[in-house]
């Protein structure tokens, strides 16, 4: 196929606008939550594979930090056991948690670390219990009753939190050109397995591995206004008060507090990015405009 003077030209500026930013951040860690549609169309997926291959080859280490909540609800939907939620965090009881772990650490990382290496890259896949990598305790989640003196405390099982990362085998592999897949989970000092959420998973390890950026993959076009306006740059005052007046809420509150506390933490930008837009990563990591919201100091 030839190609026409106007697609040239178009090639070639694309190429230039993404050589500065290939020159600032190449020897830089960035560390990409994988999640949502970017996880389950097969378009998407084949694109963020190639988007995580390129990245390594211009000199970037990208690190992937996957979820895998539907695909855990199907197996378990399969085998006739009702998912059950609380505050939007799953319950798992122990045979749920022998099906997370099946699930994450078993058919989703791997099917993440084949895509990779179909598109030429060397992926190797971990979960937190690989090189005693996350440690985590259980999370345990209160409830106000206006008929008691004390808030509720629920029990939702093997749910964790991230008490410390040992960055050490993820170092190893990112040194020796492999791409690190991590899945969410953790392992107690009581030996148990907890499950993680990704996000805050993707948040610590951008802190520990004192990454340039933070990107968290969402079915959304980004942090909007209060008239539906993606709002593209933001600092980390300005997402205070967005929060404070209500126009940050619900689903997206977690994902932009573990954005925030990434960057408060030391890495030096944090994206909240729509993984519904083909090759979202390179379009917001290579270009001027992007395809999220910009979160910094």
């Amino acid at each position: 196929m030839t190609l026409t003077a106007d697609s040239a030209l178009n090639v070639a500026h694309v190429l230039t606008e993404a050589l500065p930013y290939i020159q600032r951040f190449t020897g830089k860690t960035v560390v990409i939550k994988y999640g949502g549609n970017a996880m389950v169309d097969e378009t998407l997926k084949s694109g963020f594979a190639r988007d995580v291959v390129l990245m390594k080859l211009v000199g970037i280490n990208p690190v992937i930090v996957h979820g895998g909540g539907p695909q855990i609800g199907q197996l378990l939907a399969r085998i006739g056991k009702e998912s059950e939620f609380v505050q939007g965090m799953r319950v798992t009881d122990s045979e749920t948690m022998d099906v997370v772990e099946m699930v994450l650490g078993g058919l989703v990382n791997k099917e993440i670390v084949n895509l990779i290496n179909r598109q030429g890259g060397r992926a190797v896949g971990l979960t937190g219990k690989d090189g005693d990598l996350i440690r985590a305790s259980k999370l345990t989640l209160t409830r106000n009753d206006p008929a008691a003196n004390e808030p509720e405390i629920i029990d939702i099982g093997h749910v964790g939190q991230v008490t410390s990362i040992d960055p050490a085998v993820v170092n190893m592999l990112v040194q020796g050109d492999f791409i690190p897949v991590i899945a969410p989970i953790g392992v107690g000092e009581d030996g148990h397995s907890y499950n993680i959420n990704a996000d805050l998973v993707a948040g610590k390890m951008a802190e520990v591995l004192h990454a340039e950026k933070l990107m968290l993959l969402t079915n959304i076009s980004g942090v909007m206004d209060k008239q539906g306006k993606v709002l593209s740059g933001l600092s980390s005052r300005e997402v205070d008060a967005l929060i404070a007046d209500g126009t940050i809420y619900g689903g997206m509150l977690p994902k932009i507090r573990c954005a925030l506390d990434a960057v408060q933490g030391g890495v030096k930008a944090a994206h909240i990015v729509d993984g519904r837009v083909a090759h979202a990563v390179l379009l917001e990591l290579f270009t001027d405009e992007g395809v999220g919201t910009l979160i910094r100091r």
